[in-house]
């Protein structure tokens, strides 16, 4: 294994179930070198709480496991643009919360949602977005752990499926809080970005740095889309089975300002699918470099 191949960082999201640290034994049993994890249940207000146990067994699993830049994903019910007083309150403290366990985990990012209009304005949200963020800067002062906001699809009334939103964040956070971008590919083009071919991702990766600045790009969520281009629907499908197609994950793992960015797959039937799109993701580097 040469030395660009063993910097790849591929993984998906493991399941933490029974205990933080099965996540990274599921991790290395499918031959990632990177994961993402959920620290709680997605779907509920009230946050885990580790013991000193568990997190002396991550730490002790990670140190083994040669896994790296383990990413968590905030919970689905957190918007932190609600224009909804009480929706928003607990948004902003299970925020805080979910920050404070990736810094007892001491992982490397953590990516969130940006938020829902649900009635106000783009800019309203956007703007509740960056002051629920700034709230934050005290807890994050010097810490290791990064902040990314992930592209949307632009379902309902989500913000972020434009690059225009990504950067008004980032630009209203850098140098205050540690911020960075996440992309999935499944939302960028169902949002209308396309990366089906290289002339598409040079346009759309030109966009992003226009409007962002490749910079700081700090993340993939790898996954092919099961509805076409600007269908603002997000529904994963397996690589090449989906409308974005093969060739746009092979010009990931090759294009020179993409191929060394971690990538994380969220990908239906992961017990059965991860292991092969690891190894597939990693074989279109070893084909480039033998050609």
């Amino acid at each position: 294994m040469d030395d660009a191949e063993e910097k790849l960082l591929i993984g998906a999201h493991t399941s933490t179930a029974g205990g933080v640290h099965n996540a990274l034994i599921q991790g290395q049993a499918i031959g990632a070198t990177t994961i993402q994890i959920f620290t709680s249940n997605q779907k509920q207000w009230n946050g885990r709480i580790f013991s000193e146990d568990d997190l002396a067994k991550w730490r002790d699993h990670l140190a083994e496991s040669g896994i790296s830049d383990v990413m968590s994903h905030d919970s689905y019910l957190i918007n932190l643009g609600s224009n909804k007083n009480e929706l928003l309150a607990k948004s902003r403290k299970a925020f805080r919360e979910e920050i404070e366990r990736c810094l007892a985990l001491d992982l490397t990012y953590m990516n969130f949602h940006p938020g829902a209009a649900t009635g106000a304005s783009e800019e309203e949200c956007l703007d509740r977005i960056v002051e629920s963020l700034l709230i934050l800067q005290p807890l994050l002062e010097n810490k290791n752990t990064r902040l990314l906001v992930e592209a949307t699809a632009g379902q309902g009334t989500t913000v972020g499926h434009k690059f225009e939103h990504l950067g008004y964040i980032i630009g209203s956070i850098k140098g205050k809080v540690p911020i960075g971008v996440c992309i999935d590919t499944c939302h960028i083009f169902a949002a209308g970005y396309d990366i089906r071919d290289e002339g598409a991702w040079e346009k759309t990766l030109e966009a992003f740095d226009e409007n962002v600045g490749l910079e700081h790009l700090y993340a993939f969520h790898v996954n092919d889309s099961l509805h076409p281009l600007g269908s603002r629907k997000d529904r994963h499908a397996n690589l090449g089975k989906g409308e974005i197609g093969m060739k746009c994950f092979e010009i990931m793992m090759t294009h020179p300002k993409l191929r060394l960015i971690p990538k994380y797959l969220e990908t239906p039937n992961g017990k059965v699918m991860w292991e092969h799109e690891i190894r597939m993701l990693r074989d279109f580097t070893c084909i480039t470099s033998k050609n």
